[in-house]
């Protein structure tokens, strides 16, 4: 008979369903027991979805087959499946294959919105949910990068654009579908119809949630997605800094005038961690969120640290919440993803965009005085 020892090797081999890790890479086994002649597995894993465990469970069976063992139980624990949302659409909806859209926004730039877009969207698919990223920073695509598809060439079918797919993500950025470099200076009405196509122009699949980056600001991109498609809730960004916070009331009054759900904030570059020590110091500010989330009625998702591996995942294309799962900050962003999945499925019947479609006939500006 295999001991354990050999059953646990054997079982390092066997990927987690839709990603390059191993259900021991990920720390989804817990033990393995022996009955007699027989052998339960036990995992703890992040998805509710049904053909997870069964792919889980075929795959297991077919590696320790090929060591001898076929008498094999299963004890798995998972999350208990969240209800199915029909969200209930008013207005107009430009890619209803997409159940929810989580639009991520800021009221300036820097301050790591593209980041923490990358690392919320993967931690949500390993917690199960059928997850894109729609980059939709026409002035500053830098999640090619991020994500490991810099000079990544686009597949077209048809008419359409293929997302691409990695770290268990479909992936769809402006810098993906023009040269490297080059710079975009367009008029409002370009932004709008480039935020359109990139909706409705490229193949995305059936998705449980797209997640938006948007540009920095309170602009015609953030109207347009809105009046295109029924956001579900928005995620501010900030820092720590009262001269970021200021700019974060701008985005989250817009979501309120955008009639969008406010799913959270996130507070990032709050506390350095050492990657020495290990020591966290306040060096910009911590917890000055607190205030803001209660002025706006929602929460703070998560406070998450300066720390290296942040910044080395994001220019090397290794998100930190996959490559480096144990670190500080890949926790910090699996927490903030599991409020905000709550919250989606919470609001997501109530998303709506009726109340902001426009008004003004076909061809007269919004702004005009006449």
């Amino acid at each position: 008979m295999a001991t354990i020892a050999e059953i646990k090797n054997e079982l390092g081999k066997v990927l987690y369903p839709g990603f390059q890790k191993s259900i021991v890479e990920f720390g989804f086994l817990k033990d393995v027991e022996q009955n007699a002649d027989s052998y339960v597995i036990h995992l703890d894993i992040t998805s509710s979805a049904p053909e997870v465990e069964e792919e889980l469970k075929k795959n297991i069976s077919t590696v320790l087959g090929s060591i001898g063992v076929s008498n094999i139980a299963f004890n798995i624990k998972k999350p208990e499946a969240p209800k199915q949302q029909s969200n209930s659409t008013s207005g107009q909806n430009i890619a209803p294959q997409i159940k929810n859209f989580v639009m991520v926004s800021s009221g300036k730039g820097g301050v790591g919105k593209s980041t923490t877009t990358v690392n919320l969207a993967i931690a949500a698919a390993m917690q199960g949910k059928k997850v894109g990223i729609l980059d939709a920073d026409i002035y500053g695509p830098n999640i090619p990068r991020m994500m490991g598809l810099r000079g990544a060439e686009v597949e077209i079918v048809g008419n359409k654009a293929k997302p691409f797919s990695a770290y268990g993500v479909d992936v769809m950025s402006m810098g993906s579908l023009m040269e490297e470099g080059q710079s975009l200076i367009w008029r409002g009405s370009m932004i709008m119809k480039a935020i359109q196509q990139l909706l409705r122009d490229i193949l995305w699949e059936d998705l449980d949630i797209l997640f938006i980056d948007m540009p920095p600001g309170t602009g015609d991109a953030q109207l347009t997605l809105a009046q295109s498609v029924p956001v579900t809730c928005g995620v501010n960004v900030t820092t720590p800094q009262h001269v970021a916070l200021d700019d974060s009331r701008r985005s989250l009054d817009m979501f309120k005038k955008l009639h969008i759900p406010i799913a959270g904030i996130v507070e990032n570059m709050s506390g350095f961690i050492c990657s020495k020590c290990g020591e966290e110091s306040d060096i910009f500010g911590m917890g000055t969120c607190d205030d803001l989330a209660d002025q706006y009625n929602t929460q703070v998702l998560g406070m998450l640290p300066i720390e290296p591996a942040i910044r080395e995942g994001g220019d090397g294309g290794k998100p930190v919440v996959y490559c480096q799962p144990e670190s500080e900050s890949a926790k910090r962003y699996m927490q903030a993803a599991a409020k905000l999945v709550a919250f989606v499925d919470e609001v997501s019947e109530k998303a709506s965009n009726e109340a902001i479609q426009p008004t003004t006939p076909a061809g007269v500006s919004a702004c005009s005085s006449k």
